[in-house]
């Protein structure tokens, strides 16, 4: 539990993970490393005993003894930080087959048990995982968070002559990010915090999800993507700049990924479309830690507008992915680009049905800004739903016909 002194911020995942606890006996709760897990899950269960595995006393019994250490737990558990010692997942299967009851263990995890080499037990069939992620707009506002929802159902509606939207408030919400610790800090001391958060990240978690001989070549990978986050992976050009070999870059990106630090973004393929971009685009899992590390601040909103445009398309994925937890799981997230440039920065999908994305840093939209949503439907026809242009505007507007509307990119965290 937080200090009495600091509020407690909703999330929106709650109800999903109280409502996998009532029907499955381990629930894992995964995300990046102060995202808030730890403090859910006591918000979750008071009563519940909580054991972290990044205290030594624990870590080490864990370690040298999993079914002992598991065998005098009490019936209903939180182990924080699960990855440390992934053997006992195998100890929490025996368990579990012995007593099925619902809700037994919650375990969270700063890396990502699916990925992670020397994990061999994915507990099929017993353990459900949710994501989190870093607080979203919608939460810091203490919104519901449905503009997704608003956007795979009905759509949005033209609406014009609503309150300005205040000129600084984008930038800061991007340089802020979504760590409620920094969120703590005035935006300076914030930068202090996500540099020394990187730091510690690459000297404590790195080794619990690969054998790396230098863990200082993934932080200067990490400065890399925070420079070039929104763009499309290319590992040859990260290779070259850290003279680095291929094999080492791809090594460190997925070690990167496991500790949720950044997210690769698959392209939208069609079998028939040969003419797409194949490759992913890489997004830092946070635009307060990728500004951070960039250098980016208050006055790059106006100098470096390419820069910050790019770190806007992977603030707006952010909140999508956020969403995508207590909307609907089984949504799937891409980006779309084909040869002649023309793109999306965000294409999700539920089955073959399609809905695009678009984010434009500017106040005001045109129909030529959906130049890449409408090749987009071309490509998917009749299972092409909708598409939008967030921009930083203050006016819903539809763009050409019902399928295409301008909607302000506040509607994130006001509905």
């Amino acid at each position: 539990m937080p200090p009495n002194d600091i509020p407690y911020i909703h999330r929106s995942l709650t109800a999903a993970i109280v409502e996998a606890l009532q029907d499955t006996p381990v629930i894992c709760l995964l995300g990046p490393r102060q995202c808030g897990k730890s403090t859910l899950a006591a918000h979750l269960d008071s009563e519940r005993l909580l054991i972290s595995l990044d205290e030594s006393r624990y870590l080490d019994n864990a370690r040298s003894d999993p079914d002992g250490f598991v065998a005098g737990l009490p019936r209903r558990v939180t182990i924080d930080e699960i990855q440390r010692a992934p053997q006992i997942l195998r100890a929490i299967k025996r368990s579990v087959d012995l007593d099925r009851k619902p809700g037994r263990f919650l375990l969270t995890g700063s890396a990502n048990l699916l990925l992670l080499p020397n994990v061999d037990e994915s507990l099929a069939g017993r353990m459900e995982v949710k994501r989190l992620q870093p607080l979203s707009e919608s939460e810091k506002n203490a919104q519901p968070g449905k503009f997704l929802q608003t956007l795979l159902a009905d759509g949005f509606k033209p609406s014009i002559g609503n309150p300005p939207v205040p000129p600084d408030d984008l930038a800061s919400r991007m340089l802020a990010g979504g760590y409620p610790e920094a969120n703590r800090r005035t935006l300076t001391r914030a930068r202090s915090w996500y540099r020394e958060y990187m730091r510690s990240m690459i000297d404590r978690d790195v080794s619990d999800v690969a054998r790396i001989k230098d863990a200082d070549e993934v932080a200067r990978l990490l400065k890399l993507l925070a420079i070039r986050t929104g763009e499309l992976q290319n590992i040859n050009g990260l290779a070259n700049e850290l003279k680095l070999s291929y094999i080492t870059v791809e090594k460190y990106l997925s070690v990167l990924e496991r500790l949720f630090l950044i997210r690769r973004l698959p392209s939208w393929q069609k079998n028939h479309a040969n003419r797409l971009i194949k490759a992913p685009k890489i997004h830092l899992i946070d635009s307060g830690l990728s500004a951070s590390l960039s250098a980016l601040d208050e006055d790059s909103w106006r100098d470096e507008r390419s820069r910050m445009g790019h770190l806007l398309e992977s603030f707006v994925v952010s909140q999508i992915f956020s969403q995508v937890g207590w909307t609907d799981e089984d949504l799937q997230c891409h980006h779309y680009r084909d040869k002649d440039k023309l793109e999306v920065d965000l294409v999700i999908t539920r089955g073959t049905k399609t809905w695009g994305i678009e984010v434009k840093a500017s106040s005001s939209v045109s129909t030529q800004d959906i130049k890449g949503l409408k090749r987009l439907s071309d490509h998917c026809g009749k299972n092409f739903i909708r598409g939008v242009v967030l921009y930083n505007g203050e006016d819903t507007l539809r763009l050409g016909d019902d399928r295409f509307h301008a909607v302000p990119i506040s509607q994130l965290w006001n509905c």
